[in-house]
């Protein structure tokens, strides 16, 4: 990701911005734009959204490229994660508007683009784990690899039949072989 440009916009100015419709995420009054996917990242993300939105039906909300109001190192943040889920449980009584996600997600995942290394967003998910996000998925699509970050514990990474199975995401039953089978990457 590189930084475009620097910016008076407040969070609540950039997300009613024609800014907030294209490729940009927000931090402290700076855009940056986010690379753009290719196919293997496309399939990925694609197939989990599937996966996902079967899994949370009754259980929460998934979001596709769906923003999320943060705080990083104390201010404003608004990144756009490639997907996201957030239960209803921790939503509680928020109604969710045709806005950013209002609080931290359960879970947020990152594909690897071309061009992006895994220690950038290692440093990204990182700053999820810090703006209260429970768990990070970053995922490998040239390694076939899924590395997860938690708040407690250093990061695992798992592949071929490694369960992905997780307290915060309860009967989710997946492996990353399964899901580079289902996006048809291997």
């Amino acid at each position: 990701m590189q930084s475009l440009t620097r910016t008076s916009l407040t969070i609540d100015e950039f997300l009613s911005s024609p800014l907030a419709n294209e490729n940009y995420e927000f931090f402290d009054g700076e855009l940056i734009q986010k690379m753009s996917p290719k196919r293997s990242h496309s399939r990925v993300q694609g197939r989990l959204l599937i996966l996902l939105d079967d899994w949370s039906e009754n259980k929460g909300e998934v979001g596709i490229e769906w923003a999320a109001r943060l705080k990083r190192e104390g201010k404003d943040w608004c990144p756009i994660p490639d997907l996201l889920y957030v239960s209803f449980e921790k939503l509680g009584n928020i109604i969710l508007e045709d806005d950013a996600c209002p609080i931290p997600p359960d879970l947020v995942i990152e594909v690897i683009s071309k061009g992006q290394s895994f220690g950038d967003l290692s440093e990204k998910a990182e700053a999820y784990l810090k703006a209260g996000v429970d768990r990070v998925w970053l995922i490998d699509t040239q390694v076939k690899k899924i590395t997860i970050f938690y708040p407690d514990s250093p990061p695992k990474t798992k592949q071929g039949n490694d369960s992905l199975e997780d307290d915060i995401l309860p009967n989710l039953s997946l492996t990353p072989q399964y899901i580079f089978e289902k996006a048809e990457l291997i």
